[in-house]
């Protein structure tokens, strides 16, 4: 990612997205006892009946802090149940809700059960709706839900009375044949779907391949099934295929162009063959070059250097123009917008554009004149901007450059352009330096490559090194995105605002912060967290001790989860990560429509007085941003797989690991050189273990050994399943014993 670390979202309002943490989780998890009052359940088990996608750990530190309020009772072995209440019980967790005059809109989270809770903004505690009360809504749908108080244990119950929107309409299955009726099977985890297909929509699919199906009629009534056309016949593909186009569907992108948008593309000419018009500025006898990973095909940033009398030197910052292509309204935009983004996992991309966007058109390729939006910066002797111009240019890339290509010219000072990219490093060096200077937060985090064989499977796994070349493509990224908003911000300052989109984010919360601080001090490490520059400053010397200490290298996940996660909004509360009072994202409009949204208002407002509705934009911003999550939890979800695939191979082998994490059952434990994290319970250890109330470490029960987070431990691979994604490990004594 060039631009901005990725956190853990946030919102003003608390965090209200229990499988992520924070107060949604505890009214989930008291919830789930309260229905199930008899039973025990551990962190593990918790895990995969709520599908809670945090660590153990936190898991069962939430079990903790509600059994010291009495809620939960321990019940051995790691396991808690429900806490006898006295005459009525406690209904603390019971929310006074006056409901809003549209009624309650939420997204539908699924439980394995046919169930689910409808999450809304606003409820701490989520509602619980049956299954036949669901209206056919299925996971991630967006509902309307009429709400009523639960009889017995149950606190919040509802009905879905409207759809709102589908998360998904397309989903992976098996051609059944059965009663002179064709239907598609579905591999659905939530719930499994029998979609009719009549036998003209069949694509010449036969009986028993594997098909991608979109539903064009949902059910009005019980008994009924949805109906489908077959858009899609994977046939015999493999399972790494089957599986990668299941994460995308899962996450409700299309794997694929539908042929008219297809068509629409290939209709387009290439505008830079076009006459030129006036309003263009030809930056082609300029140097101007590219740098960007070696597999990229999408190159949608450009970098000129023009070294000018006086010690001036001009930069220019140039992207491909897409709006030049995709017009409002066109099947294109529509279908860009519905998109978002372009979804990385680790063998592909699905992209936001067809290939003949993506890839050729927009791309700014070698030897090739293109459209661009740029921005022009001329710098003083001292590096500092004394003259900025935006709008619309032609530039010709001189030269391709990969990262790896542009890093041996900055260190070996020579080859191709070797001043102008000695200059573009030494500036960088000076903006990012500022940066942190003025409270920019530093959070590397290691990026996990693959190395696959020609089926996908997984040869090598390895941690992508950051050159300075990264870093100075970074800066100079986010040096055009800052004076973008700052133009927008200045433009409606002496009258009335217009409307933008903002890439901001909110300050951490002060709970989380708190908490992890406790978590730090049992560690050694004094945070100071009195203010929002505080908490910053404290986070970059913590970034830099966990270089040495790899205890401390443990805490950096945890302290991104206290972070708010940057977002999109017509809001501008500046980026907090960032240290910046605007910000926008304008520099990625072949993989981002945030950037399109972007280019056209900024275009507009260069030349007259433009104003889009504000609450329509901001209803786009919250759609681009639900985008961007889903498209992070697919690119996630491919990484584990594939993780897990390269350990399949891997059962028996011996790895040196280190602690991350603890539960009342387990150890977790990051493999060295793998990245790949796996559980040792204290069944496959030496003798029983008690861990801390802090979870920070466990005592041997016989021996009264110490284990700590962070320390280092050799382990075996016992098992690695691709169905739960979960390794299973056992700890070795140096010379391989048990």
């Amino acid at each position: 990612m060039k631009e901005e670390n990725k956190g853990t979202r946030r919102s003003k309002g608390g965090n209200r997205n229990p499988r992520k943490g924070g107060p949604g989780l505890t009214f989930k998890i008291m919830d789930f006892f309260e229905r199930n009052e008899r039973k025990r359940y551990d962190a593990p088990q918790l895990a995969k009946k709520l599908r809670l996608k945090i660590s153990y750990a936190e898991i069962d530190q939430k079990l903790g802090f509600l059994a010291s309020k009495g809620k939960l009772k321990a019940a051995g072995g790691g396991t808690y149940k429900l806490a006898k209440q006295g005459n009525g019980g406690d209904r603390a967790f019971k929310p006074r809700i006056a409901p809003p005059k549209d009624g309650f809109v939420g997204r539908v989270d699924m439980t394995r059960s046919g169930d689910a809770f409808i999450i809304i903004d606003g409820l701490e505690s989520d509602v619980f709706v049956q299954g036949r009360r669901l209206k056919f809504a299925m996971n991630g749908d967006l509902v309307k839900v009429e709400l009523k108080q639960g009889g017995g244990k149950r606190k919040l119950e509802g009905a879905v009375v409207e759809i709102i929107e589908r998360k998904r309409e397309k989903f992976l299955g098996t051609l059944r044949y059965e009663g002179d009726e064709y239907f598609v099977e579905t591999e659905d985890q939530y719930l499994a779907l029998n979609i009719v297909v009549k036998e003209k929509y069949l694509k010449e699919a036969k009986e028993g391949d594997l098909v991608v199906v979109k539903i064009t009629k949902w059910p009005q009534k019980r008994n009924d099934f949805p109906k489908g056309d077959i858009i899609q016949v994977l046939g015999g593909v493999g399972s790494n295929e089957i599986t990668m186009q299941q994460i995308l569907l899962n996450q409700g992108f299309d794997p694929g162009f539908a042929p008219e948008l297809e068509e629409e593309a290939a209709m387009l000419k290439d505008g830079a063959k076009e006459k030129k018009p006036a309003w263009r500025k030809d930056y082609r006898k300029e140097i101007t070059f590219t740098i960007d990973p070696e597999t990229a095909k999408d190159f949608d940033d450009a970098l000129s250097v023009k070294f000018l009398p006086d010690g001036l030197c001009e930069i220019g910052i140039h992207i491909a123009d897409v709006t030049h292509y995709i017009q409002p309204g066109t099947l294109l935009d529509k279908e860009a917008f519905s998109r978002s983004t372009s979804v990385y996992l680790v063998d592909r991309v699905a992209p936001m554009l067809p290939e003949k966007l993506s890839n050729e058109l927009c791309s700014l390729r070698p030897h090739e004149d293109k459209c661009t939006f740029s921005a022009i910066f001329t710098f003083d002797a001292e590096d500092t901007i004394v003259k900025k111009w935006f709008g619309k240019t032609l530039t010709h890339s001189d030269r391709r450059f990969t990262y790896e290509e542009a890093q041996d010219v900055i260190v070996s000072r020579k080859g191709d352009h070797w001043k102008e990219l000695k200059k573009l490093n030494r500036m960088a060096e000076k903006m990012r330096a500022n940066r942190f200077k003025k409270g920019a937060i530093n959070f590397e985090s290691d990026e996990v490559k693959f190395k696959l064989d020609d089926q996908g499977v997984p040869l090598e796994v390895y941690v992508k090194e950051r050159f300075a070349a990264h870093l100075l493509v970074e800066e100079f990224m986010l040096l055009a995105n800052r004076e973008v908003a700052g133009f927008m911000v200045e433009k409606g300052q002496d009258e009335q605002e217009y409307p933008f989109v903002y890439r901001v984010h909110d300050y951490p919360d002060a709970d989380r912060v708190a908490d992890f601080t406790k978590f730090a001090m049992e560690l050694g490490l004094k945070l100071d967290t009195s203010s929002p520059a505080a908490i910053a400053k404290s986070f970059n010397m913590l970034s830099k001790a966990s270089e040495e200490n790899n205890a401390l290298r443990m805490l950096g996940p945890m302290a991104i989860r206290t972070m708010a996660k940057a977002i999109y909004t017509t809001e501008n509360i500046g980026h907090y990560g960032l240290a910046f009072n605007n910000y926008a994202h304008f520099t990625s409009p072949i993989r981002r429509y945030a950037d399109v949204l972007v280019h056209r208002i900024l275009f507009k407002n260069l030349t007259e007085h433009y104003r889009m509705d504000k609450s329509v934009l901001e209803s786009m911003c919250k759609h681009i941003s639900a985008q961007e999550k889903k498209a992070a939890e697919a690119e996630r979800e491919s990484i584990k797989y594939k993780l897990v695939e390269f350990m399949e191979t891997r059962v028996g082998q011996i790895f040196d690991g280190y602690v991350t994490g603890m539960i009342d059952r387990g150890i977790f434990v990051e493999l060295v050189g793998v990245k790949a994290e796996g559980m040792v319970g204290f069944e496959n250890m030496s003798e029983p273990f008690v861990v801390s109330d802090s979870h920070l470490k466990a005592r041997g029960r016989r021996s009264g050994r110490i284990i700590k987070m962070g320390d280092k431990i050799r382990v075996k691979v016992l098992s690695a399943d691709l169905s739960t994604r979960r390794i299973e490990l056992e700890e070795i004594g140096e010379k391989g014993e048990q």
